[in-house]
């Protein structure tokens, strides 16, 4: 069942979120703004989801189903959605080492500066998308 309550529930999270992310940045916790930032994406992309009325699928990196149907889009935000889907994978690519590691891999030692800022550009523009289609889809 798609609820729109639960749609807007995601969206206003992830706007906390995104600014947790500069504090993580502050910190230079950059493995820490990587995952979140991929949480943020995850939230939004589902939240998208559920307000075109699809049931989200349980995984973590749901572009591909958005862009499926993203005729059910409005239009000003069709372009933007597939450009930004190489960065959604990227960063879900990265969610697990991020977080955990491995033994021949520690998160703080790889991730730098300039990895955290384009994770929090990545859950920026993925916040204005959504931004965008929730006041074009009331």
């Amino acid at each position: 069942m798609v609820n729109e309550a639960l749609a807007q529930n995601y969206f206003k999270r992830c706007k906390i979120r995104v600014e947790i992310l500069q504090e993580f940045f502050r910190k230079k916790a950059f493995s820490d703004v990587i995952r979140e930032a991929q949480e943020v994406v995850e939230l939004l992309e589902k939240a998208i989801l559920i307000k075109l009325g699809i049931n989200p699928p349980k995984w973590h990196d749901v572009i591909d189903v958005i862009i499926e149907h993203k005729e059910e889009l409005p239009e000003k935000v069709k372009k933007e959605i597939i450009e930004l889907k190489n960065d959604c994978k990227y960063l879900r690519s990265q969610r697990e080492l991020a977080f955990y590691g491995e033994a021949d891999f520690i998160p703080d030692d790889f991730y730098s500066e300039e990895d955290a800022k384009k994770a929090i550009e990545i859950a920026g523009k993925m916040l204005k998308i959504t931004e965008k289609i929730f006041r074009e889809r009331k």
